[in-house]
């Protein structure tokens, strides 16, 4: 079976902030509860400290193996787009742990191509947290 289509990924400064924070804290693990649109800001936790809901959608792996999860409504919103994890500066959420470092990681969205998702319909659906135990 071929990999999957990428619905997530990191740019190269959201990358070498999730180096670190790995370097300080351990493995990590995104995940993403809110927002509409361009500008949501998904929240970063130590893995195993935050639990997964287990409608929660595995949209993927980013920056080697911190997996990013969605709650199932916000990824029946965001379903047809591709997400790009960047990093601004500014303060984000107080629990997320880049918080001290006075940026806030947020995403950056783009639709799908056709292509893409040709792709996606024939991939078996996304797992979720009943499904996954990370």
């Amino acid at each position: 079976m071929s990999a999957r289509t990428r619905r997530v990924e990191l740019t190269e400064a959201a990358g070498d902030l999730v180096r670190q924070l790995v370097a300080r804290h351990g493995p990590v693990m995104f995940h993403q509860s809110g927002g509409c649109c361009d500008g949501s800001a998904p929240m970063c936790y130590p893995r195993g400290e935050f639990r997964v809901g287990a409608s929660d959608v595995l949209l993927g792996h980013v920056g080697g193996d911190t997996p990013f999860w969605m709650s199932a409504d916000q990824y029946q919103y965001w379903r047809h787009t591709h997400l790009t994890v960047d990093v601004v500066p500014g303060r984000g959420s107080g629990f997320s742990l880049e918080a001290p470092e006075g940026v806030r990681f947020l995403l950056r969205s783009r639709l799908m191509t056709d292509e893409e998702w040709e792709r996606i319909e024939g991939e078996p659906p996304l797992p979720t947290g009943a499904e996954v135990s990370e």
